[in-house]
C-alpha cells in the first residue's frame, strides 16, 4: 500500500519511518509513536497495521486501560494469549512460566526476566510459521510488570521474528520513555494541513465557522474532525485569545454533549464498557461485559463506539470518549456499575476486589477481606506498591476498629518494604494504635534514610518490653526482625548482646517464624560461634516457607550469603530481583540487588558485580536510601581494589567510612577496612594491609560480631606473613581451625585450609593440595587463583620449578580473566622467575584478538569505554572486559601505558591487521 491511500494528511515523514520499520528488522524492530491526545498516534497505527497485513505479518494487538494498570502483567495476557498455542513448542520452563503470568497455572508469578525470556522464546516459535506485527495502543497504561517485559522484549524482538509500533501519550509518564527504542513524535499539524483536513472533515462549514474551528482545534487531527461535527456549539475566537480550556478537556466536554444526549440504557452501558476497562478494537476481549452490554447501537451511530467489521468486537472512538464517559457518571450510577461488573468475575480474585472496593461505601468485613487476599496475591506477584493500597482500602472498609488498625498496620509495613517511607509513616499513624507501628515506620526510615542505628535500636527495645509477644505475635515478629537488620549494621557487641536476649525471650525454636528468627541472630551476628548447623537450617527454612512474601526470602537469601551458599540460591535471588524491581518491595530488591552484586564478586564475574552496583546505586538515590547508597559504594570498592585500582578503591572507602564510623555502622566501617587491606596486598604493601587487617580483628582472635573477621582470613595471614608477622600469621591459621570455620561454609574451609598451607614449615604442599582439591575451589576462582599463585610461589623457592610452573600459569590464566591484574602480575614474574620461555612484558600484539586489537587503539587515543563500545557497537561492559584481558597481554597494568605498549609492541604489525 502507498502512503497516498493512507489519507493521512500532513504525515509522510511519519509515515516513511514507520515503513522502515515494517521492513526487515533491524536493531530498531520497534517504534513508539509519541505526542499528545488527539494527534493521530492510533490512526498511525491502523495504517501500521494495514501495511503489516499486506506484508503478511501476524498482527498481535493490545491496548493499555487504565483501570487496569495496577494489575500486574494484565496488559502483557493481552499479547501473550494469541499466541500461547505456540508454547507447545518451549521447553517445560518457559512454558510453565507463560502459563502462571496468564494464571492458566497455579504458583507465584514469576519475575520480570523469567517473563520476558520465556516470551521472546515464545514469538520465535511463533515466526517460524508467520512473523509478527506488534500493534500497542495507550502503552502508556500498560502495568508496570508488563511494561517492563515489553521494553526487554522489543529492544530484542527483531533478531526472532517479531516488530511492531507502540502508541503513549506525551503527558503520561511510562516505562517506555527511557526503553531505547526509536521514537517517532507525533505532533500537531501546521496551519496549511490542519486547513486541508478540515476541508476533508467540514466541507459544509462557513468560512467564518471554519476559522473558528481552526483556531479552537489548534492542528490537533481529533479536533479539526470532531469540531465540525458541532460547528453551532464553536465559540467566536478573537484573535490572540487563549483557549479557556486545555484543549483534551474540551474534547471531552464536546463527546460529553454526545453523550448526554444518549437513551439512560445506552449510557449506562457505555459506563459498563468504561470502568470494566473496555477499551479499543485493539483491546482485550471482554466476553462476560459484551454479553451484558444492550443497548449500545445509538453509541455505535454517534461515533462514540466503533466495531469491527472482522471480530466484531467492540471498542471506545477514543480513549477521550471513555474518561467522558466516568466523568459525566454520577457517584452513585459508578459504584452500581461497579458492583454489577464484579458479579462478572467471581474467580479473578484482583479484577472482583477492585470492583467491589469502588462500589462499597459503608464498611464491610466481607469486601474488605477479599481486598486484603487481592493484597497478598499481589505481594506474590511483586506488585507491594499495588498492595498498600488495596490494604489502605481494606482498612476503610473494615467493620471495627482493631480490624482496621491492623489492615492499617499492614499497609504501612508494605510501604516500607517498598521504599514508601513516608507513606509508611503516615499510615502507621492514621492506625489509631499502640505507637509500636509508627515506631517500626520511623526506624526503617532512619535507619535507611540516616544510617542511625544507635537511636533506633534503643526504640525497638523498649517497644518490645511494651509487648503482648502472644496478642501481638505478628508485631513481634517485625519488631524483633527490624532489631536484626540494625544490630547486623552495627556490628558492635554490646548491641548484639542486647538482641540476642531478645531474641532468646520471644523466639519459639519449635515455630517456624521463632526458628527463621533464631537463624538470622546466628548468621548475621556472630557466624563463628553461632553458625555451625546454619546450612541445614537455612535449606528447612526455604523448604518450610509459608509464604511468597518477598521480605521472608531476603532475609533467608542475607543468611545464604554469611554462609557462603548464594550460589545455590541464585535462580530465586534473580527472580526475586526481576520481580519487586520499582512496582514491588522495592526496599528488599536493593538489598536482593546487593546480594546480586556480592554473588557475582564472589563468583569472579567483576564486571556484572559493576553493573548491578550502578543500577543499585541509581536505585538508591531515587529513594534517598543513603545507608545502601554507601554499601553499593563500599562493594564497588572492593571491586575496584581487587583489580589493582587503588585510586576508584580508597575514593570509595573514604567517603564509606567519613559517613559511617560517625554513626557507628561497624558493618560498613569493617568493609572499609577490608577494602583497605585488599587494595595494600594488590599494591604489595603488607605493611599497611597488616595494619588494616588488625583493625578489623587481633591477630589469633576472630572478634564477635565482627562480620569481616571470618571473611578475611586469607588476607590476613598473607599480610602477616608477608609483613613479617609469621607468628602471628600462624597463631590466625590455628585458631580458625579451632574454631571450626571450615565446617561453616565452602569458602571458610578453602581458605581456613589454605592459611594452614601458608604458615606450614614442613608439609606445605600436601597442605596445598588438600585447600585446592575442597569443593570451594571451584565456587570461587579469585582465592583459589591466589592459593595456587601462592602454591607456586613455594614450589619454586623449593626449586620444584615443573611443578610451579603448572600452579603458576593456572593462577595467571584465571587472574588475567578476571581482570586482577597486580596478582596476575606477580603470577607472571614468578613464572619468568621459573625460567617461563615470555618475559616480564607480557605476550604482545601478535596475542590480541581482532577486536582486542580495535578496542585497544581506540582507547590508547583516549576515548572512554562507552565511546568505544558506540564505534564498535558493544556495551562499555564489554569493552572494560576486553581492557582488563589486553593489559597483562601487553604487559601493562593500566590504561596510561597503553599507548607506549602498541607503540612497541605494533611496529612488526601489518597495517592491514586493523
Amino acid at each position: 500500500m502507498a502512503q497516498g491511500e493512507h489519507r493521512l494528511i500532513g504525515r509522510q515523514e511519519e509515515l516513511a519511518r514507520l515503513e522502515r520499520v515494517l521492513a526487515v528488522p533491524t536493531h530498531h524492530a520497534f517504534a513508539v509513536l509519541r505526542g499528545e491526545a488527539g494527534t493521530g498516534k492510533s490512526a498511525l497505527l491502523q495504517v501500521a497495521v494495514a501495511l503489516a497485513g499486506e506484508a503478511g505479518l501476524r498482527i498481535v494487538g493490545a491496548s493499555g486501560v487504565e483501570a487496569e494498570s495496577e494489575l500486574p502483567f494484565a496488559g502483557l495476557h493481552q499479547l501473550l494469549l494469541p499466541l500461547l498455542p505456540y508454547g507447545a513448542q518451549l521447553p517445560d520452563v518457559s512454558r510453565a512460566v507463560l502459563e502462571q503470568v496468564t494464571g492458566l497455572r497455579a504458583g507465584a508469578a514469576p519475575g520480570v526476566a523469567e517473563v520476558a525470556g520465556a516470551m521472546l522464546s515464545l514469538i520465535a516459535a511463533a515466526a517460524d510459521d508467520r512473523q509478527l506485527f506488534f500493534a500497542v495502543d495507550d502503552a502508556h497504561w500498560f502495568d508496570n510488570e508488563s511494561a517492563r517485559v515489553c521494553t526487554f522484549v522489543m529492544r530484542r524482538a527483531g533478531a526472532v521474528g517479531g516488530r511492531g509500533v507502540i502508541t503513549v501519550r506525551a503527558d503520561a509518564p511510562s516505562v517506555f520513555d527511557d526503553a531505547g527504542l526509536e521514537e517517532i513524535e507525533v505532533g500537531s499539524l501546521g496551519r496549511l494541513e490542519a486547513a486541508a483536513l478540515l476541508e476533508r472533515t467540514g466541507a459544509h462549514l462557513d468560512p467564518l465557522t471554519r476559522e473558528r474551528v481552526l483556531h479552537w482545534a489548534e492542528g490537533n487531527p481529533l479536533a479539526l474532525i470532531e469540531l465540525p461535527k458541532t460547528a453551532g456549539r464553536v465559540p467566536a475566537a478573537p484573535s490572540g485569545q487563549a483557549s479557556p480550556l486545555p484543549l483534551t478537556r474540551r474534547l471531552e466536554s464536546l463527546y460529553g454533549n454526545r453523550i448526554s444526549e444518549l437513551t439512560p440504557s445506552a449510557q449506562e452501558a457505555l459506563l459498563l464498557a468504561a470502568l470494566d476497562g473496555l477499551s479499543s478494537v485493539a483491546g482485550p476481549r471482554r466476553p462476560a461485559l459484551e454479553r451484558r452490554l444492550g443497548d449500545v447501537d445509538e453509541a455505535i451511530g454517534r461515533g462514540l463506539l466503533v466495531i469491527d467489521p472482522v471480530t466484531g468486537q467492540l471498542g471506545f472512538r477514543h480513549p477521550l470518549v471513555r474518561s467522558a464517559v466516568v466523568q459525566l457518571a454520577t457517584p452513585n450510577r459508578r459504584r452500581a456499575a461497579h458492583a454489577e461488573l464484579a458479579a462478572l468475575y467471581p474467580d479473578d480474585q484482583e479484577r472482583r476486589a477492585r470492583h467491589l472496593a469502588e462500589a462499597t461505601v459503608d464498611p464491610d468485613e466481607k469486601v474488605a477481606a477479599l481486598l486484603e487476599q487481592a493484597a497478598e496475591t499481589a505481594t506474590r506477584r511483586g506488585a507491594s506498591s499495588v498492595a498498600v493500597s488495596w490494604l489502605e482500602r481494606a482498612a476503610q472498609l473494615s467493620e471495627t476498629p482493631d480490624q482496621r488498625s491492623r489492615r492499617l498496620a499492614e499497609a504501612a509495613f508494605v510501604a516500607g518494604q517498598s521504599a514508601q517511607l513516608e507513606r509508611a509513616q503516615q499510615l502507621s499513624e492514621s492506625a489509631g494504635t499502640a505507637d509500636t507501628d509508627v515506631i517500626i515506620a520511623e526506624c526503617y526510615a532512619a535507619l535507611y534514610q540516616d544510617g542511625e542505628v544507635r537511636t533506633t535500636h534503643r526504640k525497638v527495645v523498649a517497644a518490645l518490653e511494651r509487648l503482648d509477644p502472644v496478642r501481638d505475635k505478628p508485631t513481634m515478629e517485625r519488631l524483633i526482625n527490624l532489631l536484626l537488620v540494625i544490630s547486623l549494621f552495627a556490628a558492635d557487641s554490646a548491641t548484639w548482646t542486647i538482641t540476642e536476649s531478645c531474641v532468646d525471650r520471644f523466639c519459639d525454636p519449635a515455630d517456624p517464624t521463632g526458628s527463621a528468627s533464631l537463624l538470622y541472630r546466628d548468621t548475621w551476628g556472630d557466624v563463628v560461634r553461632r553458625g555451625v548447623g546454619g546450612l541445614e537450617r537455612l535449606r528447612r527454612q526455604f523448604v518450610r516457607a509459608t509464604s511468597d512474601r518477598p521480605w521472608d526470602a531476603m532475609r533467608l537469601l542475607v543468611s545464604a550469603y554469611y554462609l557462603d551458599t548464594l550460589d545455590e540460591f541464585r535462580t530465586l535471588l534473580a527472580r526475586l530481583v526481576a520481580r519487586e524491581g520499582e512496582a514491588g518491595a522495592a526496599g528488599n530488591a536493593m538489598t536482593l540487588l546487593q546480594l546480586v552484586m556480592l554473588d557475582h564478586m564472589g563468583a569472579g564475574r567483576w564486571a556484572d558485580a559493576e553493573q548491578a552496583g550502578r543500577r543499585g546505586l541509581e536505585m538508591t538515590a531515587r529513594h534517598g536510601y543513603a545507608l545502601f547508597a554507601h554499601q553499593f559504594r563500599a562493594f564497588l570498592a572492593m571491586v575496584a581494589a581487587c583489580r589493582g585500582d587503588s585510586d576508584t578503591a580508597d575514593g570509595h572507602r573514604r567517603a564509606v567510612e567519613a559517613w559511617a564510623r560517625p554513626r557507628g555502622i561497624g558493618y560498613l566501617t569493617q568493609y572499609a577496612d577490608a577494602v583497605g587491606m585488599t587494595a595494600a596486598l594488590a599494591r604489595s604493601d603488607y605493611a599497611i594491609a597488616y595494619r588494616f587487617a588488625t583493625n578489623i580483628t587481633a591477630p589469633g582472635e576472630f572478634a564477635a560480631h565482627t562480620q569481616q573477621a571470618p571473611r578475611t582470613l586469607l588476607d590476613f595471614v598473607e599480610a602477616a606473613v608477608h609483613s613479617g608477622h609469621l607468628d602471628q600469621a600462624r597463631a590466625h591459621a590455628q585458631t580458625a581451625l579451632a574454631a571450626g570455620l571450615p565446617a561453616l561454609s565452602p569458602r571458610l574451609a578453602l581458605v581456613t585450609a589454605a592459611a594452614q598451607a601458608m604458615t606450614a614449615q614442613d608439609d606445605a604442599p600436601s597442605l596445598y593440595e588438600h585447600a585446592l582439591a575442597l569443593p570451594g575451589a571451584a565456587l570461587f576462582p579469585f582465592e583459589t587463583a591466589r592459593i595456587r599463585l601462592a602454591y607456586g610461589e613455594r614450589l619454586r623457592r623449593d626449586h620444584e620449578t615443573r611443578a610451579a610452573r603448572e600452579q603458576l600459569e593456572e593462577a595467571l590464566r584465571v587472574l588475567t580473566d578476571l581482570g586482577a591484574l597486580p596478582w596476575a602480575e606477580r603470577a607472571r614474574a614468578e613464572l619468568a622467575a621459573a625460567g617461563a620461555a615470555f618475559g616480564a612484558r607480557g605476550e604482545g600484539w601478535q596475542s590480541l584478538t581482532v577486536q582486542e586489537r580495535q578496542i585497544a587503539q581506540l582507547a590508547a587515543t583516549g576515548l572512554t569505554n562507552k565511546e568505544i563500545g558506540a564505534k564498535l557497537f558493544l556495551s562499555p561492559r564489554t569493552v572494560s572486559s576486553h581492557l582488563y584481558r589486553i593489559f597483562p597481554k601487553l604487559g601493562i597494568t593500566s590504561r596510561a601505558a597503553l599507548r607506549d605498549a602498541l607503540d612497541a609492541d605494533t611496529r612488526a604489525a601489518p597495517s592491514d591487521e586493523v
